[in-house]
This record gives C-alpha cells, structure tokens and sequence, in this order.
C-alpha cells in the first residue's frame, strides 16, 4: 500500500506542480497524493490538482473562529482521505505544536535558503531572497526539513545550492532557486519519506 499524501498549498502551486510531475513520472514509488489541502478558496493549485484529478479540499483560516477550528477541520479532511504524510507546499499558515506532534517525521517543508540562514518566523516568499541579497551571500539554495513546533527548526532532509548572479532581483532569484532547488528537491525527499513510512508499515 502506497503511502498517502496531503499536499498543503495557498498560492500558485508550482512545487505542488513539481510533485505531481514526479508522481507521474513514476519518481515517487511508494507515495501517492491523495489530497491537495489549501487555505484559500481561490489558490491556482487547486486547479493544477483538479487537472491531475487529485482530491481538493479548502479550510479557509479567515472563516474559522481560531487556529483550534482551523486545524481542527484540518484534521477531519486528513482523516477523511487516510492521509498518512504532508507536504508543505507554499502553505502560508504556520501550524501548532499540538498539530506537528500527531504527524512526527511525517510533515515535510521545503524553505527556499540553505537554513541556518534567512529562515524562522518572518522569512517567507520574496522576503528570503531580499535578505540573501541585501545580506550580500554569494551562495544561497534551497533546504527540506522536518516540520516541528519551531518555524524551520525540524531536521534537514535535503539541501542544494544555488549561485547568486550579478543583477539578480528577488523575483530572478526566486525562480532560480525554485527550478535549480526546489523542484528537485522536494519530490526527491517525498519520496524518501513516503518509501520509509511505507516500510514502516510493512514491518508492523
């Protein structure tokens, strides 16, 4: 039995994107993705699921009386579909110690610098790669981890480099780092993961 896969997103869904191509592709074995979970109604990778014929739900935080409700019917659409693993996938909502506990290792984000740097509380989107390059790094990338209770603090699964170039913008850099980091990275871990929850159960 293939492991089940939630994917989180709340905007475009290009990694979202580069995980359906791998699945597809045949690059994530032992996963499937069973549900793409996003928090706004009106998130372009909703239509990218829907084009995959990959199940959709949506959990606005707005509509929801705090972030007990939110995750809450978090919760009941994950148990709903037998999700077994999530992906973070530009999902802009940071999610409670109380949630990241139920899922240990088997919450991946993928964080777009080479963390320790431009990462924890604040550093999301545009805003990491405005730091990279107003900080002056030659080198920066794009890191895998573990979710936790702490903004980018769960292990690192997988990193790779990325070089800064002479005129880069934030938006040049982002979409360097998504197609030379990111996109790779992300479904290469998936699939780490999904293989060893797979084998878990196998073992039980």
């Amino acid at each position: 039995m293939k492991t089940k896969i939630a994917v989180f997103v709340s905007g475009g869904g290009t990694n979202l994107q580069a995980l359906i191509d791998a699945q597809a592709a045949g690059n994530i074995p032992d996963g499937e993705i069973a549900l793409v979970l996003s928090s706004k109604a009106d998130a372009y990778a909703l239509k990218r699921a829907e084009a995959a014929s990959i199940p959709t739900a949506v959990v606005a935080k707005k509509e929801c009386r705090d972030g007990v409700e939110f995750e809450k019917k978090i919760l009941s659409e994950l148990s709903a579909h037998g999700i077994e693993m999530i992906v973070l996938a530009g999902f802009m909502s940071i999610l409670s110690a109380d949630f990241t506990a139920r899922f240990p290792k088997r919450i991946l984000n993928v964080h777009p610098s080479l963390i320790p740097s431009f990462c924890g509380a604040g550093y999301y989107g545009l805003r990491v790669h405005e730091a990279a390059l107003s900080y002056g790094v030659k080198v920066t990338g794009a890191t895998v981890h573990y979710v936790n209770e702490i903004p980018d603090g769960g292990q690192i699964l997988l990193q790779r480099a990325v070089e800064i170039q002479e005129g880069d913008t934030p938006e040049i850099l982002q979409r360097r780092v998504m197609e030379e980091a990111e996109w790779i990275l992300l479904p290469k871990a998936t699939a780490m993961v999904a293989t060893r929850i797979k084998n878990e159960k196998t073992e039980k």
